[in-house]
């Protein structure tokens, strides 16, 4: 029932990131007045056709969901009726080629920045950037950090939660940055502190970046009583409600939240006798907790919040404007970081262990659609500007590789030929089955033999 959980969410998050791209693409052409035969979401045997506007254009659904296309009036595909032929693709000047090819990666980033740009309006619960005890050994110890101290800056930049952090340093790992962070701790006293990352090894950057850097959120010792039950989580489906106390698991006392939390974490998918307090009774419930992999790590979780967990978040908003810039920069940083990082992978800085394939993709969106609508839209956003920039390398096959060879054509000032073009989709073809090969085989070792 799960991994068909995760397939449906894998289809759904699919087809909304396709419908997208290829909108890009026919929406272009539709404004350069190119005539548009299909728009198909998916491949192979049509489940469900409509032929709609005045081109009668077949909006087609297709029963292999891992893609789609517009397929466009083309001298080169077939006959063109004489009448016609001002409207066909291969008809067009360079630059309307160009633009109806690249209308596909960019709605894939008008997606991303409208999601952000929505979310930074409305504002939402976020962790605030409060220190925990740093590890021993680490460039966090080195750096002086102490707990309770709070993220203000980092090399300038303002922090206000703490995934801006996690993600501020994740960038200044991968360029092996000494990064100046400006703390401020309960007394308000503001202080500056150093956190070289220029020793980190390229292992260090896989997984998550923050353990190796021994910078910790700071977590204050909770009483063990429920918040908020996630709907459809293995906590809801115990019969578990918000008030509960959890007083032992599987007859092991517990006294705070966090040690409620590690017993959960170490039993995936076994079944605990919870003994709780309800309105002043003590009552057995039996939980299973759910099966997670966080971090290279499975563990277990029930999706149940702490009762005062409301301290370490904070709810961070913007005006309209504000919210537009910092969606464009979140996109722009993203799409930056995503390139710099598969150089990385080229040149051997960084392992191809990082390249995901359906099965992981499937795995993130089952579990973000679990956490609930907002999640599920940020994982959208994200995979979105993954696709926009996949699409815009310089492959043949791919969006990039059909703009490498108008480049050619506007340098040369003619085509590139029908020959250089075959070679070009055979080797580009040769490149997209090596890169799904990696991807597939890193799938399955995080399926079968990760620990």
């Amino acid at each position: 029932m799960i991994v068909l959980q995760k397939l449906l969410w894998l289809i759904v998050a699919l087809g909304v990131l396709i419908v997208v791209h290829e909108y890009g693409h026919y929406l272009a052409a539709r404004l350069c007045n190119v005539k548009v035969l299909r728009f198909s979401v998916g491949f192979g045997r049509p489940l469900l056709v409509r032929r709609l506007g005045r081109d009668a254009t077949e909006w087609m659904i297709a029963a292999i969901p891992f893609g789609g296309y517009v397929k466009m009036l083309d001298e080169r595909e077939g006959e063109v009726p004489a009448e016609e032929a001002h409207r066909a693709f291969n008809r067009q000047n360079v630059w309307r080629r160009v633009l109806i090819v690249i209308a596909g990666p960019l709605f894939n980033f008008l997606f991303a920045i409208g999601v952000y740009t929505v979310l930074y309006m409305q504002g939402m619960p976020e962790l605030r950037p409060v220190l925990g005890e740093p590890v021993a050994n680490t460039p966090a110890m080195a750096a002086g950090f102490k707990p309770g101290e709070a993220v203000r800056s980092v090399n300038g930049e303002a922090i206000s939660t703490w995934e801006e952090f996690r993600w501020r340093v994740l960038k200044g790992a991968f360029q092996h940055e000494v990064l100046e962070v400006e703390v401020i701790d309960d007394r308000q006293h503001i202080s500056a502190r150093s956190l070289d990352l220029s020793a980190l090894a390229t292992a260090d950057l896989e997984g998550n970046v923050l353990e190796h850097v021994g910078a910790t959120l700071f977590r204050p010792r909770f009483d063990p009583v429920l918040g908020q039950i996630e709907s459809g989580s293995p906590a809801m489906a115990a019969g578990l409600s918000t008030g509960d106390r959890v007083l032992s698991v599987n007859g092991s006392g517990v006294t705070s939240w966090q040690d409620f939390v590690k017993l959960i974490q170490q039993n995936p998918g076994n079944r605990l006798e919870l003994l709780i307090e309800r309105g002043g009774h003590s009552l057995a419930v039996q939980v299973t907790p759910e099966t997670r992999r966080v971090d290279g790590r499975t563990i277990g979780r029930i999706g149940a919040g702490a009762q005062d967990s409301d301290r370490l978040f904070a709810t961070v908003s913007y005006g309209p404007g504000d919210s537009v810039v910092k969606a464009v920069q979140k996109t722009w940083e993203i799409s930056i970081f995503s390139l710099r990082m598969l150089g990385k992978m080229l040149v051997g800085e960084v392992s191809w262990k990082h390249l995901s394939g359906p099965v992981t993709i499937a795995d993130y969106a089952g579990q973000s659609a679990q956490l609930g609508a907002l999640q599920f839209v940020l994982f959208l956003a994200l995979i979105s500007i993954s696709l926009g920039v996949l699409n815009l390398l310089p492959i043949p096959l791919l969006d990039g590789g059909h703009l490498m060879y108008y480049a050619v054509e506007i340098m040369k000032g003619s085509p590139v030929s029908e020959r250089a073009m075959e070679v070009g989709q055979r080797v580009g073809l040769g490149l997209l089955l090596i890169v799904m090969a990696f991807a597939f085989y890193n799938d399955l070792n995080r399926v079968f033999f990760s620990g």
